[in-house]
């Protein structure tokens, strides 16, 4: 048959096709490998970790084991396997690089389906919401299940036995990565599924029963256990947060992208009618997932932790962010809209770009310090810049310690909610999550059983070195600007 012959125009056309996918991941990965090291907030402690589990399984630590748990493990065990076979280096790249393809392809997946046809103009977007908030806190495990859930949303889209076939065992292995992504793509799975069931007009009614079960389920967790809300998840609503990924200077990122999504909105509005727009699945899964980030708790303490279950407005944002790229999808675009969003990127990732050679220089001179320490020194950081939006530098001493030293303030395995795990006072890591946050934030007093302990700190003329910590003193802490101003004053 023709189509199966490689010379035939199908063929060759099949061939560019993939061709352009190709160089498309090529650039797209280009920030995961332009600086000596992928600057990524948690993927420090998670390497680390990897690290802690090759001293537990090899009998090479006491009070710290590797337990079995279904969720929040599918990174941790890519990377732990990576780490195994060739080293921190190729398995912080390597894995990094397998999450991002997963979302960013998963993500334009969805918004080609939803849209109709393939949403190249989209994809500068996807790729600022990629490596937005959520990838420079280094909440991978939960990235990568978002990932995953977009195509399982898109295989689902159209209900066919195939796509459903197909999504199941991709929500199963996004669940192994994270469950929070896994909840919210089957509630909107429920509601698309409903949606497809009842007239357009009718479907309002089920976003509101949608949204009074949220107002629900607000009103009995926040009886029931610990959670946090606050009127800034407002701000998270429409998933452009994600931009702001240091400082200040991203605002400019971000209200040019807001300008520029309502541009888009504003077409669709006029192309397809108010009326259409409004009662469509898309914009109600926007309206579903953004009430979900402002209605929902961002915090919640859960059964069985040490430590609650953080920031989950801002992690879902990230949702928000690709259901508003899905129903920009289905508007077509003027030209000066296309070199708009692929101007804006253009900016965001210079931005990122000389935030993180900074940040790398940062880590140089906090490696240079660690390297000369002899092997198995027990070590916590008392430098951080609370100005940051993400905690670029609250972990950067996880990977400075790799293979050298203990970091002892790690939180992971005092929370209960990773693989390793702390069950008792060792010399190693702290085992308590409360006093951990306290040695972090530098409001820990030392015990007798903590010596010798050594903090990395500033000196009075800004260079950093390491001091020996005392019992019965508390830690202290450093506060410094990592970022220089862009445009200095003066």
């Amino acid at each position: 048959m023709q189509e199966d012959n490689p010379g035939s125009a199908t063929g060759i056309a099949r061939r560019r096709g993939w061709g352009w996918y190709v160089l498309a991941s090529i650039v797209l990965l280009m920030p995961v490998y332009w600086q000596p090291r992928v600057q990524a907030g948690d993927l420090s402690s998670h390497i680390y970790n990897a690290w802690l589990t090759e001293l537990i399984e090899t009998g090479q630590t006491q009070g710290l084991v590797v337990v079995r748990q279904t969720t929040n493990i599918l990174f941790d065990l890519m990377l732990g396997s990576l780490f195994r076979l060739a080293g921190a280096e190729f398995a912080q790249r390597i894995s990094v690089s397998i999450a991002v393809l997963i979302f960013v392809w998963g993500a334009f997946r969805f918004v080609t389906v939803v849209g109709g046809r393939r949403a190249w103009h989209l994809l500068p977007c996807i790729a600022m919401l990629a490596y937005g908030w959520v990838f420079h806190m280094g909440f991978f495990n939960f990235y990568l299940s978002m990932g995953l859930c977009f195509w399982a949303l898109a295989a689902t889209w159209e209900w066919t036995p195939r796509g459903m076939a197909f999504a199941l065992p991709v929500l199963l292995l996004a669940y192994l990565a994270h469950a929070l992504p896994v909840v919210w793509t089957i509630g909107l799975l429920s509601y698309q599924w409903l949606a497809t069931k009842i007239g357009a007009r009718r479907r309002v009614y089920v976003t509101a029963v949608w949204l009074l079960a949220m107002v629900v389920t607000q009103i009995v967790v926040g009886r029931n256990t610990f959670s946090v809300w606050s009127l800034q998840q407002i701000k998270m609503s429409t998933g452009a947060d994600q931009v702001w990924v240091f400082d200040g200077k991203y605002y400019v990122v971000l209200a040019a992208l807001l300008i520029l999504w309502g541009m888009l909105f504003l077409d669709l509005l006029k192309s397809s009618g108010a009326r259409r727009v409004v009662s469509s699945v898309p914009f109600q899964l926007c309206v579903i997932s953004a009430a979900a980030v402002v209605i929902l708790p961002t915090t919640i303490m859960l059964p069985g932790f040490s430590h609650a279950l953080v920031y989950i407005a801002e992690r879902m944002s990230l949702g928000v962010g690709i259901c508003v790229c899905a129903l920009l999808g289905t508007a077509i675009p003027r030209q000066f809209e296309r070199y708009a969003m692929l101007g804006i990127a253009v900016v965001f990732f210079g931005f990122l770009y000389r935030d993180e050679k900074v940040l790398n220089l940062l880590e140089d001179r906090m490696d240079g310090v660690i390297a000369g320490l002899p092997p198995g020194q027990r070590v916590v950081s008392g430098i951080d810049d609370p100005e940051l939006h993400v905690f670029a530098v609250t972990h950067m001493i996880d990977r400075a310690c790799l293979g050298r030293c203990f970091s002892y303030a790690n939180y992971e395995p005092s929370t209960a909610q990773f693989r390793v795990r702390a069950v008792e006072a060792n010399p190693y890591v702290m085992a308590n999550y409360k006093e951990s946050w306290k040695m972090q934030n530098g409001v820990y007093v030392v015990q007798d059983r903590d010596l010798p302990l050594l903090q990395l700190t500033l000196d009075g003329e800004g260079k950093m070195a390491l001091r020996p910590l005392k019992a019965g003193t508390p830690c202290g802490s450093t506060s410094l600007k990592a970022l220089p101003a862009l445009f200095p004053l003066s």
